[in-house]
């Protein structure tokens, strides 16, 4: 396996590679966060710990399939752990003592000032590199915690000047995507001392309901909830909000710790094109396993090796300028799809969601069973590309709309 060099350095902290997992039930005990590291992760975000232990239902996960692909969209229930303070806090200080040159951040959850600041003092002490505040979990039992506090930037504000109080670390304030506007609360945490944002935590969500009971899914006793929902679906929003703040001028230089659907090497090199120098990883570890970082890291290895990239801190942000307001986009041009006659498997689903769904510009030859685009139609939408399921239909011929002048168009 090619392995590039891929440390990088987070808020003041030396990460061996910029993959970690996520605070959530894939870091809940010594153990799993043992067999994590081995396998190669370059740190953890141990389970949300707090003077609140949570009590839990059964079942408490769903999924959202669609056309028989599992884990499009996964549904958690769970809250933070469900383990003492002191087991969690002795977990964490052994991972820390056996595994000195992996980082251990400890993600805390308190009630009220005095707890945020008494957590922040007792990771502290058992050697936490970090720490993370959990404004964002969505499933909480409580409005005194989670994505409630997280939508209001005063108790941000004043919960992070609380954990600044209990410790030096350098710590994240966790966000929710349960929001408009996420740049005000990440400033307010930023004014009461956080280091960094990391972003985003699961999206409030009913996955899906059952049609025999007319029941929420997952079902518990007869009823369900609304919760969190994570994994491939969510990366657009994740992306979204993480654009939005390296582009404001009140959070552009908040270092970020991105989340938010990764699953492969391109995933997580999308979220470091547009700006976070670290990632966390969940709901793809609950579905594959924590080998996946072999993965993660051979892909993004042999990615800089083909671009002749010694570091990977010079990725971060290369993307940030090329997404620009709608209102600015170059509108002077029509580009037309080009159909590969040879590759096409004469199946109609260009034809048929042009004529539906587009501008009726692709014509059917039914005895041929042969499709050909209406230049005198087509807008150049594309959506017949993105249909066909053998991606037999390409980018072609350019036409400049009216008075625009020719001129090289980037596609």
């Amino acid at each position: 396996m090619l392995k590039k060099d891929l440390s990088i350095e987070f808020m003041g902290v030396k990460f061996e590679n910029p993959f970690l997992l996520s605070s959530s039930p894939v870091g809940n005990c010594y153990e799993m966060c043992s067999k994590a590291l081995e396998s190669g992760w370059g740190g953890i975000v141990f389970k949300t710990v707090g003077f609140f232990i949570a009590n839990e239902v059964s079942p408490r996960f769903a999924e959202l399939q669609k056309e028989r692909a599992p884990f499009v969209g996964f549904k958690n229930m769970e809250q933070i752990a469900e383990h003492s303070l002191e087991e969690n806090l002795a977990a964490m200080k052994k991972l820390k003592e056996d595994y000195p040159n992996k980082v251990l951040i400890a993600s805390i959850m308190g009630q009220n000032e005095k707890e945020w600041e008494d957590l922040a003092r007792l990771v502290t002490e058992i050697g936490a590199d970090m720490i993370e505040c959990n404004f964002s979990c969505p499933q909480m039992t409580s409005h005194a915690m989670g994505s409630d506090v997280g939508q209001n930037p005063e108790l941000v504000k004043k919960y992070c000047q609380a954990v600044r109080r209990g410790s030096n670390l350098p710590f994240l304030a966790k966000m929710t995507p349960n929001i408009g506007n996420m740049v005000e609360p990440a400033y307010a945490s930023m004014q009461g001392g956080a280091t960094g944002i990391a972003t985003i935590n699961t999206v409030k969500s009913i996955v899906g309901v059952d049609l025999e009971k007319q029941i929420g899914l997952p079902i518990v006793n007869g009823k369900s909830s609304v919760s969190g929902y994570s994994g491939k679906a969510v990366k657009p929003i994740a992306l979204r909000f993480i654009h939005e703040l390296k582009t404001n001028e009140k959070t552009k230089d908040a270092p970020i710790s991105g989340i938010g659907g990764i699953e492969t090497w391109e995933d997580a090199l999308e979220f470091i094109l547009l700006g976070c120098e670290t990632l966390q990883v969940t709901t793809s570890i609950m579905q594959y396993g924590y080998r996946i970082v072999e993965d993660l890291i051979s892909g993004l290895s042999h990615y800089m090796e083909e671009k002749n990239i010694d570091k990977l801190e010079d990725l971060v942000g290369k993307a940030i300028d090329n997404i620009i307001p709608a209102e600015d986009l170059d509108r002077g041009y029509i580009v037309y799809p080009e159909i590969n006659k040879d590759e096409c498997i004469k199946c109609g689903r260009c034809y048929i969601s042009c004529y539906d769904g587009g501008h009726q510009a692709i014509s059917w030859d039914k005895e041929n069973r042969e499709v050909s685009v209406d230049k005198d139609k087509c807008v150049g939408c594309h959506l017949c590309s993105l249909v066909c399921p053998v991606k037999c239909i390409s980018k072609g011929e350019i036409k400049f709309k009216n008075e625009n002048e020719n001129r090289e168009i980037s596609l």
